[in-house]
């Protein structure tokens, strides 16, 4: 192609390279010059123009769009008719939209006139959405090159598929734990209504069933014998581990655990498994929010048969971070169907741990059942704020009051920073009031301890941490086992107003029941979060390791 600035005795036939606007008219980029416009350009005043005239075998650039169009064509897609060297391609149906990366990248590496631009691999898409757009930059391209892409794209298989989505009967079990509110299930159906028929599904009635794995089995028995293509399961406390009372309960409706967790967040905890050919998820605590996350992602590709196994859940991880993040402060409600990827480095939030070690003792008394020690000789105060540091919690605040010099010698040089509760006669809130003030600002939640559970394990501790994902809907974690909820409990920050509140001899347990719709339960596989020693018959009860 030359492209040069010419006489207009010498424009004839050639393509206009800048539009330009004439008395009357504007004559714009890409059109050819005929008499007409070679006439039009010398009454203006024009002497000269800039224009393009194309060299023996170069195809002009709508022509070649629309070649390069249709080979790139595939079932349920269609395309424009080309315009300005543009070629779009658009859904016909709502689906998944899979790209063959390496085909698209090599066809943009063969010539600098040729770009094929797409959606992203796994992209949902609406019918009319466009998918895709061929552009041919210079007005025209070599014949040579036009065919080598063609080939290209016969022979390496098509660059884009659309995966239509299966209008899939979907069941829905709903587990119930004492308290929970009525609203959070009506919130948590509603948020899987609508994604559901989003992806062309129907919602079954869902069926409710307690927080057992039986009962769960029970209940995915029935949505089978009801129709049921998908099984979902809405835990009443979120899913920790693979042997929790959803994954359990699948396993015993005859079904099987593929995968747990996925790197998307939110919506790592998500349980991914089958009953036969029927696939079937317990869902993270993120699914009760309308908001985008990964059970988006997980059920968009069921819906448009794609696989999801193990590795397909690994390769989330790019482009999985749709939390909020203060690098990052759009909301996920106003945030693009494909997120941007954060490069920055982002670490967890910290979480305090509150050891309250501040009681008069009376039911030991004359003893301050803090300070006995047991068989190796380290009193149980010493135990609680070990296994507590050998936890990731930090900082360690003990909350001191009666005999508080005594506590702090017990502890010596431990890194932990104490706190005098001055009002402790007054009961556990004070201690737990002077506790929660004193925790730092960078903390995101702390974790309530008491000094007379030196059977908690930093194991434990531990696992109440993972667990906390205020995002997901785990903004208050307690540890339970065999159905009774014991101790620490984990406080997002967001509750420190109520408990700074509380009065009395008693601490924030009551507060879980205006807040069970974001509380998480961890079950436990020993009584150790139930055992405090608070009586001598508690004292001779403790097993012989303590």
């Amino acid at each position: 192609m030359i492209f040069e600035s010419l006489p207009l005795a010498e424009a004839k036939g050639a393509i206009l390279a800048h539009s330009l606007r004439l008395p009357g008219r504007m004559l714009r980029k890409g059109s050819a010059l005929g008499e007409e416009a070679l006439a039009a350009l010398g009454s203006a005043g024009h002497t000269r123009v800039i224009a393009a005239r194309l060299e023996p075998g170069e195809i002009p650039e709508d022509d070649a769009a629309e070649r390069l169009g249709a080979v790139l064509l595939t079932p349920l897609l269609g395309r424009s008719r080309a315009a300005t060297g543009r070629v779009n391609l658009y859904a016909e149906a709502p689906g998944v939209l899979r790209i063959a990366t390496a085909a698209v990248n090599r066809l943009n590496r063969l010539d600098e006139a040729l770009t094929l631009a797409t959606l992203p691999d796994y992209a949902v898409v609406a019918p009319k959405e466009m998918v895709a757009t061929i552009k041919i930059i210079p007005f025209a391209v070599a014949g040579a090159t036009l065919a080598v892409a063609e080939a290209l794209a016969r022979q390496e298989g098509p660059a884009l598929t659309l995966h239509p989505f299966r209008p899939l009967k979907v069941g829905l079990v709903l587990t119930e734990l004492s308290q929970i509110k009525e609203s959070i299930f009506e919130h948590t159906i509603a948020a899987t209504e609508a994604r559901v028929n989003a992806l062309t599904g129907t919602l079954l009635a869902p069926r409710r069933a307690r927080h057992e794995a039986e009962p769960i089995a029970e209940a995915l028995q029935a949505l089978l014998a009801d129709g049921a293509e998908l099984l979902l399961v809405a835990g009443a406390s979120a899913v920790v581990d693979r042997r929790d009372v959803g994954p359990v309960g699948i396993v015993r409706a005859g079904g099987h655990i593929t995968h747990f967790g996925m790197p998307v967040d939110p919506g790592n905890l998500i349980c991914v498994g089958a009953i036969g050919e029927k696939p079937a998820l317990v869902l993270p605590g993120c699914a009760r929010s309308p908001k985008l996350n990964g059970i988006d992602f997980v059920l968009s590709r069921l819906f448009a048969g794609l696989p999801v196994g193990p590795q397909e859940l690994a390769a989330m991880g790019v482009g999985g971070l749709l939390k909020e993040i203060e690098s990052r402060p759009m909301p996920r409600a106003e945030a693009p169907t494909t997120p941007r990827t954060d490069t920055r480095p982002r670490a967890r939030p910290s979480v305090a741990a509150v050891v309250l070690a501040a009681g008069r003792s009376r039911r030991m008394a004359p003893q301050n059942k803090l300070l006995i020690s047991g068989p190796s000789g380290k009193p149980i105060i010493t135990r609680v704020v070990d296994n507590v540091l050998s936890s990731a919690a930090r900082p360690v605040l003990v909350v001191t009051g009666h005999q508080a010099e005594e506590v702090e010698r017990a502890l010596g040089a431990r890194p932990v920073r104490f706190v005098h509760a001055p009002d402790y006669a007054l009961g556990l809130s004070a201690s737990l009031r002077a506790g929660i003030a004193a925790v730092p600002p960078e903390c995101a939640g702390a974790i309530v301890c008491l000094g007379d559970m030196p059977l908690v394990t930093g194991r434990m501790i531990d696992r109440l941490l993972a667990a906390f994902d205020p995002d997901e809907g785990r903004a208050i974690v307690l540890p339970n086992f065999r159905g009774k909820q014991g101790n620490p409990m984990l406080w997002d920050r967001r509750f420190f107003p109520e408990i700074m509140a509380v009065s009395g001899d008693t601490g924030a347990r009551f507060l879980l029941a205006r807040h069970m719709e974001v509380a998480a339960e961890v079950e436990m596989a020993d009584d150790a979060v139930l055992r405090d020693i608070d009586t001598p018959e508690a004292l001779a009860s403790m097993p012989k390791r303590f």
